[in-house]
This record gives structure tokens, sequence and C-alpha cells, in this order.
């Protein structure tokens, strides 16, 4: 299994997937000639990778997701804090916070956030 990365058109595609899954090979060619104006070789091509990197599968003519949206999005963030911040989410959100200050909303949502981790069992 390769790295889990995806590159800015590879996450369109990826994107198109994660929208209309599961689906045919056939609907997934159909689809990114319109969206993307893909050949059906470019699409098969790069869904041979994605499956390769463990995010989809394909069986039987059938694409399948195996890695939520969400969760793709949330192991590529720990990764990039773990390599960049060391791991320490108080560094990256420092880091983040001096370049774009935080909102009054988005910082009652992190609050929200923390509190509800707090009440999690332990």
């Amino acid at each position: 299994m390769e790295e889990r990365k995806l590159g800015l058109v590879e996450g369109k595609f990826a994107d198109l997937i994660w929208q209309h899954a599961p689906m045919t090979t056939k609907e997934l060619v159909v689809l990114c000639e319109k969206e993307l104006n893909w050949k059906r070789t470019t699409t098969y091509t790069v869904l041979k990778k994605l499956c390769n990197q463990g995010i989809f599968c394909t069986e039987e003519g059938l694409v399948t997701v195996l890695v939520s949206k969400d969760d793709f999005y949330a192991m590529q963030s720990e990764k990039f804090v773990e390599e960049t911040f060391e791991g320490s989410l108080p560094a990256f959100i420092a880091a983040f916070a001096s370049r774009k200050k935080p909102s009054e909303q988005e910082l009652a949502e992190i609050r929200k956030l923390l509190d509800a981790f707090n009440e999690e069992p332990k």
C-alpha cells in the first residue's frame, strides 16, 4: 500500500467518489468525463492509484469507499502536526493563530470541542 496523499486533481477526483459511491466504474468514467474532462484511461489510472493507497476499492466493476473523507483528512491533519510541530497540537494552534486570528464563533466552536473531550469517559 502506498502512502495516502492526494494532489489537487486527485482530491477533486476523490471528492467525486466520496459524493457518489458506491458506483460502477462505468458511472465513474461518465462522471469524470463530465466534471473533470477526463478520458476513460485517465479515470482508471487515477482510480488504480487511489485503490493502491487503500482509500477506495473496485470489485467486479463497483467502486466503494474504504476510508471516508473525514477519516482521510483527519489522518492527514494528524500526520502534518506530527511532522511539522513534533506532535504538539498547541504549537500548531499557536502558529496558525499568529497569522489568522480566530473569530469569536471559531473560538466558541473550539471551546465546545474541548468541553466534549473533557466529558468523554476515560
